[in-house]
This record gives structure tokens, sequence and C-alpha cells, in this order.
């Protein structure tokens, strides 16, 4: 039984407001044809102002269909999760190659026939890059990428396109996800031609369902013109790819010259001068010490006792 998703609901919708719109209009035509025919002016006005009831239904109809088409997804994904369809690995059929019958005299050369290999892996170098230590959740999927040069506050496409002309500018790649662990590794691989030309890779931050996208915005002349393959990975594992094409020639940068360096000039050392003559005058002659004269004592008289005459008794 197939899986009717939302983005089928909205469009077939729409399609069956068409489809009332118009058969609501013919209805009403046909009243007012028939009204005329009628001769009596009750019934004929009822008539009439049925048709024109309904020729109004039919006029908002139209524009209420446009409006579900391009606006209700976006409101619908506000109170639903999305829940993005897995897109299937498409399966490479080998064409078998005419084999030409050998001659009698000629002996067949035995070709080795190259393996083609469907699925694709993640370079050995960007692997080596990985920070995250979280398992990724085997369940994950991502819808198509839309591919746009602008994207609003809800990340989602303006103007999506397959084929962009040069100058690109910047480039998003958008698309919706469920079921993804948080701090798990993820990358986008941008190829152009086969040649790998930028890549993103980090732990995924933004929740385990909702809306997503991948950008690169090189200087102008990196995008050459040819076929580009963007290509999501989740851990080692690969979910899905986007493919763009990218017309006209880049414009070429302007060569803006490099300034030329001037030359400081170097200072050429003063010569030393050689230290002036200092005269070092001769020492003063001391002159020895006069001799001073020291004074003698000058020798001092002893007089000799007087002699006492003692009487004689």
């Amino acid at each position: 039984m197939p899986q009717i998703d939302i983005r089928s609901t909205i469009f077939m919708a729409a399609i069956i407001m068409g489809i009332a719109a118009i058969l609501t209009l013919i209805i009403g035509i046909n009243h007012l044809v028939a009204g005329r025919k009628i001769p009596f002016f009750r019934k004929r006005h009822d008539r009439m102002a049925r048709g024109w009831r309904l020729i109004l239904v039919a006029v908002i109809l139209v524009p209420a269909a446009w409006l579900i088409l391009n606006y209700s997804e976006p409101v619908v994904y506000r109170f639903i999760s999305p829940s993005p369809t897995v897109t299937e690995t498409p399966t490479v059929t080998i064409t078998p190659s005419i084999t030409l019958t050998p001659s009698i005299t000629l002996t067949p050369t035995i070709t080795d026939t190259p393996s083609i290999t469907s699925t694709p892996s993640m370079p050995g170098d960007i692997e080596g890059e990985f920070e995250s230590e979280v398992t990724p959740n085997p369940d994950t999927v991502f819808s198509a990428i839309v591919f746009a040069q602008e994207i609003d506050e809800d990340w989602q496409p303006i103007d999506p396109a397959v084929e962009f002309e040069n100058p690109v500018g910047q480039l998003f790649g958008t698309f919706s996800y469920n079921n993804m662990a948080v701090g798990s590794q993820w990358s986008a691989l941008w190829y152009w031609e086969g040649e790998l030309v930028h890549y993103q890779t980090r732990p995924w931050q933004n929740g385990t369902g909702g809306y997503g996208y991948t950008d690169w915005e090189p200087s102008s002349d990196q995008w050459r013109t040819g076929a580009y393959k963007v290509q999501i990975f989740v851990g080692s594992e690969w979910k899905i790819s986007g493919y763009f094409t990218v017309t006209g020639d880049p414009p070429t940068p302007t060569i803006t010259p490099s300034p030329t360096r001037t030359s400081t000039p170097t200072l050429t050392p003063t010569p030393t001068r050689s230290p002036t003559f200092t005269h070092t005058p001769f020492p003063t002659i001391t002159r020895w010490p006069t001799a001073t004269r020291t004074p003698l004592p000058s020798p001092t008289k002893t007089r000799w006792p007087t002699a006492t005459r003692t009487p004689m008794p």
C-alpha cells in the first residue's frame, strides 16, 4: 500500500479544489442561462441568484487552491514533524556487451570487466577529521536536496532550481531529516565533475527532526561550468545525493598589483672616536715635616740644708 506524505496530500487537495472551482463555475453559468428563459419572475430571480452564488464560490476556490498549494506545507510542518521519504538507492543495471564470436584462427582475449560501485563512500582523509564519539542512528532519513541561492528564516529555499548561471555567489542545499542522533558526525561533500571542491563535517547539533542545509560560498572564479553533486553522510554511511549544473563562464578575477617594497636605508655606524689624551699632572712633592725642637727642662738647683747649730750643754 503506497504511503501518502504531507506534500502529496496538499497537492491532491489543491487539485480537488481546482476541479471543484471549474465544475461550480460551469453549473453557475448554466443556472444563469436557464434562468433567463423562465417566464415567472420569482423563479427566474431565484435561479439567477443561485447561479451568481455558484460563480462567486468558483472565484473564491481558485485563489484558495493556489494559497494551499504554495503556503500550507510550511504551516503544517509547524505542528507535525516531517517524516522524509527514504530515497531508494538506484540500482546500477549493467548492460551486457556484445560478444564477438571468435573465428577459428583468432584466439579471444579475456578482458577484465571493471566492478561498478553504486554506493558512495567517505574519503579517508575527511573521515580522519571526525570529532564525534556518538554512534549514528542507522534509521536516520533525509529528503531530497533542493538547491537555491537564498533561503528564508525557516530554512526553506527561495526560487529553487537545478541550473544556475554565473556568477552564482552563495548556494544552499536544503533538506528535511528525521531520527537524527544529536552529537553524531555528519558531512556534506561537494563535487565538480567528480572532483571534491568543498566539504563540511562536524557533530550534529540541530535536533532529531526538522530542516537543515549545507552551503558553499567560494570566490566568483571558483564556480566552474559543469555538473555538480552534493553527498550527505551520517558517520561513514551515505544517505542522499543532490545534483545541479552551473552554466556560463566564471568572471575573470581582477589582478591587483602587489605593492613594491621600498628598501629601508641602512644607517652607517658612526666611527668611534679615539679617546682624547688626558694630561695627568705629576704628583705634588710633599715636603718633609720640619723638625720641631723640644725644649729640655732647665735643671733645678737643689739647695743644701743649712746646718743648725745646736748649743752645747
